[in-house]
């Protein structure tokens, strides 16, 4: 079921109240416009109606999809320390509640970040997984190595036989696209589920850059 509440703000810019609908959990298969809405980015953003100031609202929210089996759990937070406990808290209470063995089968991704929110989502609604998805984004980032920590590598589109990439250089200010060929992400899911990787999680999961690493560096989801 998805949850709404209403808030009072006060803008940050002009000091006018305002009131804003707040959104802590958006069920899929009962509200399929709320999920448009997400996705073009009207959902949870403060807009004051007198100065015109616009920013996301910094509020946690469950995304569900039972049609393709995925949840993700979206904690915006910069710090990493932060990050670390709410990913810490989610798997505990999980665990603890037993909501985990009611999600056999499920992916369960943990995000910080509204855009890998977003990126999720749409790797999953083009019915790809998002742990062949980021060792891709690495194999690119990796292409020129002294840019990369410079660079962000977001999952663009899937058509025409092809997987398109959007890069971000944050020094450069200059967005380049980069595609791949559905031959190279058939041949690393293939490689990842022969090494022991599933298609589905055992546990609350942070798929990202750094679990794309650990991969290439021998580790699974069974971890």
């Amino acid at each position: 079921m998805s949850i709404n509440s209403k808030r009072s703000v006060k803008c940050p810019q002009c000091g006018q109240m305002s009131e804003v609908t707040v959104w802590n959990s958006i069920t899929v298969n009962d509200s399929p416009d709320l999920k448009e809405d997400l996705l073009s980015g009207g959902i949870n953003m403060f807009r004051c109606a007198s100065c015109g100031y616009a920013a996301l609202m910094p509020e946690p929210m469950l995304y569900h999809d039972s049609g393709r089996k995925l949840m993700i759990s979206f904690s915006p937070t910069n710090e990493a320390a932060v990050r670390q406990q709410l990913f810490d808290n989610i798997r505990k209470s999980s665990r603890e509640s037993g909501e985990l063995q009611k999600l056999t089968g499920y992916n369960l991704r943990f995000v910080t970040d509204l855009n890998e929110l977003l990126e999720k989502i749409l790797i999953f609604d083009n019915e790809l997984n998002d742990k062949v998805i980021e060792l891709i984004k690495l194999m690119i980032l990796s292409q020129d190595i002294d840019k990369s920590e410079q660079r962000v590598c977001r999952f663009g589109k899937y058509e025409n036989g092809a997987i398109e990439f959007m890069i971000h250089d944050h020094i450069e200010n200059r967005i380049y696209t980069s595609s791949v060929p559905e031959e190279t992400y058939d041949r690393l899911f293939n490689s990842l589920m022969e090494s022991g990787v599933k298609p589905y999680s055992f546990d609350w999961e942070a798929v990202d850059g750094t679990y794309a690493t650990r991969l290439l560096n021998g580790f699974n989801n069974h971890f």
